[in-house]
């Protein structure tokens, strides 16, 4: 549970080191299913941040307890929107005892003002760049109660590499993840991507990626991007790297790279076993949008990437304003068809800090502002078209049919690569699902 580091030569044996406690909030109990998680990349890049001289303990909710009477100089926590109410609950409890608590992460990010109610300090952005600088604060006795990280610019990023010994004793689906990029020029009015890693590509320099890839023992690398192969100019040395050091590997992106017939080659010689794209939606305005590319339909972009043998999660969202009743039968009806490898449904969710929760907020469509309800399953705004009621309805509808086991022998069969892999896959999906309930949103 602690990464302990090493005492300086000469340093008096009887000087305590500070210690530091990094929190990753859980919403819920996972079960069996906590040892297919991944573990936080945000908060081993912290503890990669932290000063030497810091003794940095993990408490990662999806395993561990927090140890709520321990002893530490600071506590860290981060907080996506879902992931709120939990962490100011830890964060109330440690404060009530005189621990100085820190929030980071997109939620604290986009509303600092809220965090600050439940933190003495918040970091606003990116961590690395301030957080050696909050650490001699909090030491000297003048803690800031915000610590805003400079704006992204550029197209290199140059980050630490991960401090992977915090997650020892732990047992998640891999370590071996990686992030080789930030950041997102699409800026769609849901994605909270932009208000956090900024509206451009930056990436880091691909034989430093590389190097920290020869450094895992397991062959199974998970790459955190948003969009690993939004640009291809820079994706392509990476892949290439990839291609020679014999190992497996997906990530997330989106249809477009598919596009262009030597790129996908590539991408599937370089050891590529799935990938997780946005589909957004099959019909609409949101079903045609630039990051899915114009020269050629969704259809036919699934079908080379499913014919290269590379398993394609593709992510459906349901909610938005041109959607009406006729869009859950529509979308099973197209995924039928198409045969992507691993359906996965979601709820439309405005998240604060995006366009589209200031739009329902403006336009006095949001339902709630319970954050831990903001989770991809809970309706939490009116929709144009339909009741609140009727689209959750729809939702569980979709995700039951598309797990039937029918559905998932047609996706298996149809798909020529990593069958084994693929059924997998859909039964490790099919569990949840069939433990989904009809409660009303």
């Amino acid at each position: 549970m602690i990464s302990a580091p090493g005492r300086a030569a000469g340093e008096p044996p009887d000087v305590p080191f500070p210690r530091l406690l990094l929190i990753y909030p859980a919403t819920h109990t996972l079960g069996w299913a906590r040892y297919f998680q991944l573990p936080s990349h945000s908060l081993q890049m912290v503890a990669a941040a932290t000063p030497r001289h810091w003794e940095v303990v993990l408490a990662d909710e999806v395993h561990d307890e927090v140890p709520f009477d321990g002893t530490f100089d600071l506590v860290g926590i981060t907080a996506m929107t879902h992931q709120a109410t939990r962490a100011y609950e830890i964060a109330d409890r440690f404060r009530a005892r005189g621990v100085p608590v820190v929030m980071g992460g997109i939620h604290p990010t986009v509303l600092p003002e809220e965090a600050l109610l439940h933190a003495d300090a918040v970091v606003i952005g990116e961590a690395e760049p301030v957080w050696a600088q909050l650490l001699d604060d909090l030491l000297a006795g003048c803690l800031k109660s915000v610590s805003r990280a400079p704006v992204p610019r550029g197209d290199l990023l140059s980050p630490p590499w991960p401090r992977r010994e915090i997650l020892a004793g732990r047992r998640y689906l891999t370590t071996q993840t990686v992030q080789a990029s930030r950041g997102c020029p699409y800026d769609c009015s849901f994605c909270t991507v932009t208000p956090y890693f900024g509206r451009t590509f930056r990436y880091r320099d691909p034989d430093d990626i590389l190097a920290e890839i020869r450094s895992f023992r397991r062959k199974l690398v998970v790459f955190l991007d948003d969009n690993l192969l939004g640009d291809p100019a820079k994706a392509r040395p990476i892949l290439r790297g990839l291609a020679e050091m014999n190992v497996r590997w997906g990530s997330q992106t989106n249809l477009r790279f598919a596009e262009d017939p030597e790129l996908l080659k590539l991408v599937a010689d370089s050891g590529c076993i799935g990938l997780f794209v946005g589909i957004e939606s099959v019909v609409g305005a949101h079903a045609n949008m630039a990051k899915s590319g114009t020269r050629y339909s969704q259809a036919d972009l699934m079908k080379r990437v499913r014919d290269a043998g590379i398993i394609l999660e593709t992510s459906i969202i349901f909610g938005f304003d041109d959607h009406d009743e006729s869009v859950f039968d529509t979308t099973v009806r197209f995924l039928e068809e198409c045969s992507s490898s691993v359906p996965t449904f979601h709820i439309l969710t405005p998240y604060p800090g995006t366009a589209l929760f200031r739009q329902f907020q403006e336009e006095g469509r949001l339902l709630t502002t319970d954050w831990s309800r903001y989770d991809h399953s809970t309706v939490v705004f009116r929709p144009r078209l339909m009741s609140p009621e009727r689209l959750h309805r729809g939702w569980l509808e979709a995700r039951r049919e598309a797990y039937s086991w029918r559905a998932i022998a047609t996706r298996v069969m149809r798909n020529p690569g990593r069958r084994l892999t693929n059924l997998a896959y859909n039964i490790l999906r099919k569990g949840p699902n069939d433990l989904l309930e009809d409660e009303a949103p």
